[in-house]
């Protein structure tokens, strides 16, 4: 395993968030929804350690990190600020991805169908890289990265 600090792919998870008047027994049902999510990432076999295999040097030297930022039944405010791709941080190297997760994509799923959608939804997401690079000119071999990503979450 590589270190993540090499990794071209980074996952973050944000929420569930709630509101300060939000019933117990929903902030409890959210945190138990937040801690499901998070063993798809995290757990013995989440998408994280997979995608830590692909080092940043093999898809070339100006992209260090996409960031998959899932937020997990992210409250309206939060849905207001979110947009479909970060703009790419030069300084950085690094862009993010945000991905909203709610019930009808995820948590109404089986287990075959959530480790699909996640699959299939960060596949989406590092296609819209590509206008990214063609705007910026970064020497990043996107097709390489998605089929590399491909095999890893299969």
């Amino acid at each position: 395993m590589n270190e993540s600090d090499e990794s071209i792919l980074g996952c973050f998870v944000s929420g569930p968030a709630t509101y300060a008047d939000t019933e117990p027994e929903t902030r409890e049902i959210l945190k138990e929804k937040g801690e499901i999510f998070c063993s798809y990432i995290w757990g013995e076999f989440g998408v994280s350690d997979r995608l830590k295999t692909l080092t940043r040097d093999d898809y070339g030297k100006d992209l260090h990190l996409a960031l998959l930022q899932f937020y997990v039944l992210p409250i309206l405010e939060e849905l207001m600020h979110l947009k479909e791709i970060e703009r790419y941080r030069r300084a950085e190297r690094a862009i993010g991805l945000p991905i909203i997760i709610h019930d009808y994509n995820f948590f109404q799923k089986s287990d075959f169908e959530r480790r699909r959608f996640l699959k299939q939804i960060i596949l989406e997401k590092l296609e819209l890289l590509r206008p990214v690079i063609r705007r910026n000119k970064l020497d990043t071999n996107l097709n390489l990265l998605k089929a590399d990503v491909e095999q890893v979450l299969s």
